[in-house]
C-alpha cells in the first residue's frame, strides 16, 4: 500500500561433438558389469569429462559431467534444485504458505493445498496481497504473512473498516480498482491500487486486500 503518511506500507556450458558423445556412449557400453554400462535407448548414463589442450572431451574423475543418451549429449554444471522456503505457515482454510526469500525486502509465498501450488503473491519492498476465493492474504516485505477468511465488501463505494479505518473504493478501469484509505478525520492516509493485480497492506495493525474485482476486506 502507498502511504502519504501515517501508515506503512558458470553456468560454464561444455559443448561436445556429436561423435565424442557416441564414442564415449560405446565406451560405457563395452565395460560390462555395472548398471550404468546396461542402460538401454529409454535410460542414460553418466560420465566425468574434461576437455584436453586441443579441445578433445576425456573422462576423468573431476568435477563437470555430462549426461549421455541414445540421442544426444547434454552439458550439466551446478544443482538445478529449488531453494527451500524459509519457512512454512499455515493459512486461514487449511493451506499452507511456503515462504522463499528473494533478496532484500523481497520475498515470495506459494500457497500450496494437498501438493498442488493454488496461487503465488510476492512482495518487494511493499504490501502485497491476494483474494483467493474469499481469503485474504497479506504478504510484508519481511516476509510476514497475515491470512483470513471472509469480511469483503464489493465496491465501488465507502466502507468502514476495523481499526477507525475508513475505505473509499472506485473503479478506474477493467480489472482495476483503487482505495483510498481515510483516517478518523477523513484524511486520505494511503492507497490501494489493485490494477489487472490484488494489492494489499498494512495501516496501525490492520491488514487490507483490495482485489481486481473491487472488493476490499481488512482484518486486525
Amino acid at each position: 500500500m502507498k502511504t502519504t503518511r501515517g501508515a506503512r506500507r558458470t553456468v560454464r556450458s561444455a559443448a561436445l561433438a556429436a561423435v565424442a558423445a557416441a564414442a564415449m556412449l560405446s565406451l560405457i557400453a563395452g565395460q560390462g558389469g555395472g548398471e550404468d554400462a546396461a542402460a538401454g535407448p529409454g535410460k542414460t548414463v553418466s560420465v566425468s569429462t574434461s576437455r584436453t589442450a586441443d579441445g578433445r572431451a576425456e573422462a576423468l574423475d573431476g568435477s563437470n559431467s555430462i549426461t549421455v543418451s541414445a540421442s544426444k549429449a547434454v552439458a550439466r554444471s551446478g544443482s538445478s534444485k529449488a531453494a527451500a522456503p524459509v519457512r512454512k505457515e499455515r493459512l486461514a482454510d487449511g493451506s499452507t504458505a511456503e515462504i522463499h526469500k528473494i533478496g532484500a525486502q523481497h520475498y515470495r509465498a506459494k500457497i500450496v493445498s494437498r501438493g498442488d501450488v493454488l496461487a503465488t503473491i510476492e512482495a518487494n519492498g511493499d504490501d502485497a496481497g491476494l483474494d483467493a476465493n474469499d481469503m485474504f492474504i497479506v504478504l510484508t516485505p519481511d516476509g510476514k504473512v497475515h491470512s483470513w477468511l471472509g469480511g469483503g465488501h464489493a465496491g465501488p463505494g465507502t466502507f468502514k473498516l476495523p481499526g477507525g479505518w475508513t475505505a473509499k473504493v472506485t473503479k478506474v478501469g477493467d480489472l482495476h480498482y483503487r482505495a483510498q484509505i481515510l483516517g478518523r478525520d477523513g484524511v486520505v492516509m494511503g492507497t490501494l491500487e489493485a490494477d489487472q493485480q490484488d494489492d494489499g497492506g498494512v495501516a496501525n495493525g490492520i491488514y487490507m486486500v483490495l482485489s481486481t474485482g473491487g472488493v476490499i476486506s481488512a482484518h486486525e
